[in-house]
């Protein structure tokens, strides 16, 4: 394979692979390389450039291109999934041992993701990376995708409190379909403005992330319908 063969050509990892920056700064790169292009089509030499490093460096933090993805997805997932936790836990402070409104729950789960998505920081790309990880990563990052589900765990059984009405089996497939709902903003947005010819935009993002916690809210509160 190229990245394999790339690999080799590397050779001994030079003296400064082993500084600690080395490593960030390599993760930086990829990251970055993979949202704007994508994993398929960045090649060892375009990120070794980017990074200012050479080919034996990735090989000596990582090992291999499918190991760098991995990683880069790590990293992000670690922070973002940190900060639910945050507001999640803050949630439940404020409540005194009770169950927090839906609302703060809901915000705590995707108002984090909305909000590194329209910013320029890492995060932003983070997202913009777990999209294109989606549709031509290697099998094992999707399948790393797949299996990241230790975050909405810990929100299941606020939300099946918070939602009484709800069967357990129901308070899933309506915590899935929330997902899809973060999702699509942050990888359809520009779709959104083409179709409202530019009506909806990103100019208020606290505006933007109200209007979806108000979308979902209804959807997790309606009815349960047995079928």
């Amino acid at each position: 394979m190229k990245a394999e063969a790339e690999q080799k050509e590397g050779g001994t990892a030079p003296a400064d692979s082993a500084r600690p920056d080395t490593k960030e700064v390599i993760l930086d790169a990829a990251e970055r390389l993979f949202a704007e292009k994508s994993y398929a089509s960045v090649s060892l030499r375009e990120l070794t450039a980017a990074a200012g490093v050479n080919l034996a460096a990735v090989n000596y933090h990582f090992g291999s291109k499918d190991a760098l993805l991995v990683a880069v997805f790590r990293r992000g997932a670690v922070a973002l999934n940190r900060e639910r936790a945050r507001l999640l836990r803050e949630a439940e402070e404020r409540a005194g041992g009770g169950t927090p409104p839906l609302r703060e729950i809901v915000e705590a789960l995707i108002a984090p993701a909305i909000r590194y998505s329209f910013t320029s920081n890492r995060l932003a790309l983070y997202n913009q990376f777990v999209a294109f990880a989606r549709g031509d990563g290697p099998p094992e990052a999707r399948e790393m995708l797949d299996k990241d589900v230790g975050h909405l765990q810990r929100f299941v059984l606020p939300l099946a409190r918070a939602l009484p009405h709800l069967p357990q089996q129901e308070v899933y497939w309506r915590l899935h379909f929330v997902m899809g709902v973060q999702h699509s903003l942050y990888t359809d947005m520009k779709r959104l403005e083409t179709l409202s010819g530019g009506q909806c935009h990103l100019d208020n993002l606290p505006a933007v992330t109200a209007r979806v916690v108000d979308f979902v809210v209804a959807g997790l509160e309606a009815p349960h319908r047995v079928v």
